[in-house]
């Protein structure tokens, strides 16, 4: 059966395919479809962990039980199951194991663009890149088999452009050859406990089943020849090979599936039969530095960037000399007005920066939402490094200024709370670090698609479930000052702020008020408001609030602001902030 199928959803076909029997994982783009999906397509329990550590660990449990399982996330989510992934690939496994890491170049929706081909070097877990969806169903299928007869966890390499684009897939029925583990706990602390006399010998053992793989990669057909004009000889894998083929369709291609171990001899005869030789690649000179290592001359980065996604014109500029000459466009592209990122109307999260940016209170930010409130008229977030650092810099900050004491709070959301955010509140009350954390507490990990997590009282189906009570948790990790207040409520905020900033030891305070876009409970609209034209002074304070349904009359400068009745969510913050009487409730 033929389907058309983005990269995400062919990985999780694939791995109901494949047999799996759960796949965990934590939301974050490009990966988080491949969790939504095997739960939607159902037979497989599907887990959404409070962080990617937790996934893996949860994954090695099911594999260690003779499971097949998969864990998915993106690419510094990998940061975070680091810990755990470096020693199971010591243990090995016993049911197939596929860590998916989604990476995004040229970070549509990240804070870096780390190459996370970079760790399956660094773990010596071997790594599988599809440059399609087919490939992605296909690779997916493959790797829980490779897992087993390799006795190793193996990586699943997506891109944005992989695990968004869609293509044309074969989905027909998958025979499997061969004998899977059978299910059941085995005690084997020689290969699963980890102290050092055993861990000495699983490192040995390690090298030995990843020399295994490399002999395999010789003849993996998902490693391959197109062979054709010699005198261009290209070296690709995953997207870049998509924009090669379209470049240089006379070129002779090496085209990897496998990423890591590379095919050394493969690569040795496919150079020797070229007479100038380029490795395509993004980000990092992953495979460039490996052919470099062979004693073969070839290029790569001297000539094509480390920054940012490649396409096909890219390519063919940087190959044929041209650098970065721009391609006469077929026609002139449409100029389109910039839209700049915001919150949603009524989103939450707006009140608390409202005042935060008119106090200029330094903001340590965090990953979410809320870090949009970078952006002008609000311009009250000041650091953003990754889930979990603003709690800590901020006590950093507070620990080494006193004289800032009052000055500085964090802001973290309620899903990266309980991802990362735990052991820096705890931090701050073991060493008595009088800093102010503020949870922006939504109900919903909203970012990347409004995924459930433990403060939302529903699991990944929609089903009710154990809810985190704050005030329950915060006292357990030794916060004594804690204050949960209505995230409309701008007055109870400013009382709030003021009286935990100035406090002399550690708080929180919980601003709690659920996202608009709210899937299992949908949130209540109330009435709009209008501005009275007769009493607006044109002071502008309405439109610092960064509310889209608040615009200049007509889009014309020097008109008065406007409520637009059919956007409005009635969050009355424009209604709190006019000190004319100038807006009210729509009549």
């Amino acid at each position: 059966m033929r389907r058309i199928l983005s990269g995400n959803e062919a990985i999780a076909q694939g791995a109901l395919d494949a047999g799996v029997s759960l796949a965990s994982g934590y939301p974050g783009t490009p990966s988080t479809e491949i969790l939504e999906n095997i739960s939607r397509l159902g037979g497989v329990r599907a887990i959404w962990a409070p962080n990617e550590k937790i996934a893996v660990e949860l994954a090695s449990g099911v594999s260690y039980a003779g499971h097949r399982t998969l864990a998915a996330m993106k690419h510094v989510g990998v940061n975070v199951a680091a810990d755990p992934l470096f020693t199971i690939a010591y243990t090995g496994i016993r049911g197939g194991f596929v860590v998916v890491t989604a990476d995004d170049p040229s970070l549509h929706s990240s804070q870096n663009e780390q190459d996370n081909r970079r760790y399956a070097s660094f773990t010596c877990i071997p790594m599988l890149e599809p440059s399609n969806s087919q490939e992605a169903l296909d690779f997916t299928r493959e790797a829980f088999v490779l897992s087993e007869r390799f006795d190793l966890p193996f990586f699943l390499r997506t891109t944005t452009r992989i695990s968004h684009g869609k293509s044309i897939v074969e989905v027909s029925k998958w025979e499997e050859s061969g004998e899977r583990p059978v299910p059941g706990l085995v005690k084997d602390p020689a290969k699963y406990v980890m102290v050092p006399a055993n861990a000495r010998a699983r490192h040995r053992d390690l090298f030995e089943r990843v020399a295994r793989v490399a002999a395999f990669s010789e003849t993996f057909p998902f490693n391959r020849v197109e062979s054709a004009d010699s005198a261009l000889g290209i070296i690709t894998s995953g997207a870049s090979y998509n924009y090669v083929r379209d470049a240089f369709p006379n070129a002779s291609i090496l085209k990897l599936g496998l990423v890591f171990p590379l095919p050394t001899r493969m690569i040795l005869e496919f150079a020797e039969n070229c007479e100038r030789l380029i490795v395509v690649e993004e980000l990092e000179p992953h495979i460039e530095e490996w052919v470099r290592g062979l004693g073969i001359k070839v290029e790569g980065k001297s000539i094509i960037s480390r920054l940012g996604e490649l396409d096909s014109g890219i390519v063919r500029r940087a190959i044929e000399g041209r650098g970065e000459d721009p391609v006469v466009p077929a026609h002139e592209p449409e100029v389109v007005p910039v839209r700049p990122p915001v919150m949603c109307i009524g989103c939450p999260h707006r009140g608390i920066f409202h005042l935060l940016s008119r106090k200029k209170i330094f903001v340590a930010g965090d990953i979410g939402c809320y870090t949009l409130a970078v952006t002008p008229p609000l311009s009250a977030i000041h650091t953003t490094v990754c889930m979990g650092a603003g709690i800590n810099q901020a006590a950093g900050m507070e620990a080494v200024l006193p004289d800032q004491h009052g000055k500085v709070v964090a802001v973290i959301g309620d899903s990266t709370f309980l991802h990362s955010g735990m052991g820096g509140v705890l931090n701050m009350a073991f060493n008595r670090i009088p800093a102010t954390v503020l949870i922006l507490d939504n109900f919903t990990t909203a970012m990347t698609g409004r995924q459930n997590h433990p403060g939302s009282g529903f699991d990944m189906k929609g089903n009710r479930t154990r809810q985190v009570n704050w005030d329950t948790l915060l006292r357990g990790l030794g916060i004594e000052h804690i204050r949960i207040v209505d995230a409309y409520d701008l007055e109870e905020i400013d009382a709030a702020l003021m009286e935990e900033m100035n406090r002399d030891a550690p708080s929180v305070i919980v601003v709690q008020g659920a996202c608009m876009l709210l899937k299992n409970q949908p949130v209540k609209r109330e009435p709009p408001y209008e501005i009275y034209e007769d009493k607006c002074t044109d002071c502008g304070i309405c439109l610092r609030i960064g509310c889209p349904a608040i615009s200049r009359k007509d889009g014309l400068p020097g008109e008065k602001p406007v409520i637009d009745p059919r956007e409005c969510t009635g969050c009355s913050l424009c209604f709190q902030v006019c000190r004319f009487e100038a807006i009210g409730v729509l009549k």
